[in-house]
């Protein structure tokens, strides 16, 4: 079994002096990564296959930097499909030409080609991650960004003994894109992963997958912080360690209201960091995830479990099993969320714009297209306001910053078309969606309220949305339909959570607001790669402001081009 303990923080510069270097201990530093993108066979449930790898690690290298370095990550790309990379969480701030998503603020890098992703982290620390966003290749290629405060800033809760990184991924057997293509192909959605991992390892509850375990090893009376994040494509995750508490701490890179919990529900694209005391009687723990699904939607259901193993206990002791809450257990998935709650304490105030100038309704639906060739004459599609978007072949930060005609239109609607009761009885007629390159134009540094309306169209669904280039801060969430007239009263503009992917609740809602004061094109979109694939996602695009540092940097001279 792969035994790995914990990560001294101790040893955060031993691992950082190979890829960055100091000027001064005080200055910032600038941290240089290689990133070669290459394929590797992995084994997985007695089934081997080639991956897309980073480095040829699955998942790949982790990310370090403290708060006010500049990274440069040059990733050249040897395998067979085009990439590019997120850094996901990262503002890159007027820098979108740093951002990743494919087609949105670049062209990919195609086979041979290299691209150096370069960036300053201002203002952020905490917990975030990388990952391919191209196609579905995100299933192997991705990793964990620890950014450690500045130098001599302490944690705003009690310094943990040491730290791990946990990511929670999904596995198929057989290769993803081929079986996105024969999905895609059917107009249906793709089969479900084969399990969920941890830190690219099932555990020991799937099969030839004993060696296949992560474990981490622990003292008795010693606190750990665990980096938790969901890489998984599709699924919410719910986690919880056999017999101990988890006290959250920070979410999406920001600091919260510690509280303490049995169990958290994670999103894709979100990460959590927890503290856990070993104070229990030393032996063998199961860690484990499962998925959160409230709907009557197929899902891997299948639990990934890795192992918290006290010093000096044998692997021969068999590991106690968490109680993991129901997979459709609502209730708890609210309640958990609403326990989430900014610190907004002088050192990390939360500036939550008060006064909106401009306010956006967005309907999320899932519907239906004609498909000759398709399995039912149909194709299932995803929308946001009933439109379906349709990815360019230039990228729109260039085009927007060019002024290049033709590639997208600055005409996505700031509410539905035509208002529904949205979250009553299941829609399956009229479920055809409008097809465009549809984009929202925002005036630089207004204030922006977005509420977010689950549909039931088709069906209801919890959707994890992430917006690119912001942190938003997420003022009011609810079950049914928003009501513009006795919402707004409830929503919290005192210590409310700041994040950059949240989930809207199942048949019902969720409103952010953010500060558009960062120029670029900003990609939205629902975490759910089988959602963003089918069209639901939409971008801003924010307009320069008129001082010395309100507009967009000109793009790097390797920008790959399409």
């Amino acid at each position: 079994m792969a035994r790995q303990g914990g990560f001294y923080l101790g040893s955060f510069f031993l691992i950082l002096g190979f890829v960055g270097f100091f000027s001064n201990p005080a200055e910032a530093a600038i941290r240089k990564y290689q990133f070669d993108v290459q394929v590797k066979n992995i084994s997985r449930l007695c089934h081997a296959k080639p991956i897309v790898t980073v480095n040829g690690m699955f998942p790949g290298p982790t990310v370090y930097a403290r708060e006010g370095d500049s990274v440069q990550i040059n990733v050249t790309n040897h395998a067979q499909y085009n990439m590019s990379i997120h850094w996901h969480g990262l503002k890159q701030f007027r820098n979108g030409w740093a951002d990743g998503p494919a087609y949105i603020t670049q062209c990919p890098i195609q086979t041979g080609q290299s691209y150096t992703y370069s960036f300053n982290i201002t203002g952020q620390r905490g917990t975030l991650w990388w990952h391919a966003h191209i196609l579905w290749l995100r299933a192997t290629v991705y990793g964990a960004i620890v950014i450690m405060p500045k130098e001599g800033t302490p944690f705003p809760f009690p310094q943990p003994y040491r730290e791990t990184n946990l990511v929670f991924g999904e596995w198929w057997n057989n290769d993803v894109e081929e079986i996105v293509k024969q999905g895609n192909q059917m107009g249906l959605p793709p089969n479900m992963s084969d399990a969920h991992t941890i830190n690219g390892k099932p555990g020991p509850l799937f099969p030839c997958s004993e060696k296949h375990t992560f474990a981490m090893e622990v003292e008795q009376g010693k606190t750990y912080l665990l980096r938790i994040i969901n890489a998984a494509l599709n699924d919410e995750l719910f986690f919880a360690i056999a017999g101990h508490n988890l006290t959250v701490v920070e979410i999406d890179a920001v600091y919260i209201k510690p509280f303490t919990t049995q169990s958290i529900l994670i999103a894709p694209g979100q990460t959590t960091n927890v503290l856990i005391q070993a104070n229990q009687r030393p032996g063998r723990y199961f860690m484990a995830t499962r998925t959160f699904m409230d709907v009557p939607i197929a899902v891997d259901n299948k639990t990934a479990t890795a192992i918290l193993q006290y010093k000096g206990i044998p692997n021969t002791v068999v590991p106690l099993f968490p109680s993991l809450p129901a997979p459709n257990d609502s209730n708890l998935a609210l309640s958990y969320n609403s326990k989430l709650k900014s610190l907004n304490t002088p050192n990390f105030p939360a500036n939550i714009p008060l006064n909106v100038d401009r306010h956006l309704f967005y309907t999320i639906g899932l519907g239906q297209n004609a498909c000759p060739t398709c399995l039912n004459g149909t194709r299932l599609t995803a929308s946001l306001n009933n439109v379906s978007f349709v990815m360019p072949q230039t990228a729109l930060l260039q085009a927007h910053y060019f002024n290049m005609k033709g590639v997208f239109t600055l005409d996505f609607p700031d509410r539905p078309p035509t208002p529904f009761n949205y979250t009553g009885a299941p829609l399956t007629a009229n479920l055809r969606t409008s097809l465009g390159t549809r984009l929202s134009k925002i005036a630089f540094n207004s204030t922006v309220e977005l509420v977010l309306q689950d549909t039931n169209l088709l069906s209801v669904e919890s959707h994890p949305f992430h917006l690119h280039g912001y942190n938003y801060f997420v003022v009011g969430t609810g079950v049914g339909n928003f009501d513009p007239a006795k919402d707004p009263a409830k929503f919290n503009l005192v210590d409310p959570p700041e994040r950059n992917t949240v989930g809207v609740p199942t048949g019902g809602w969720t409103a952010i607001r953010f500060r558009a004061d960062n120029p670029g094109v900003w990609f939205m979109h629902c975490h759910l790669e089988l959602h963003t694939g089918w069209g639901l996602k939409m971008a801003f695009v924010v307009e320069d402001g008129k001082g010395p540092n309100q507009s967009v940097l000109p793009p790097p001279k390797d920008l790959p081009t399409c």
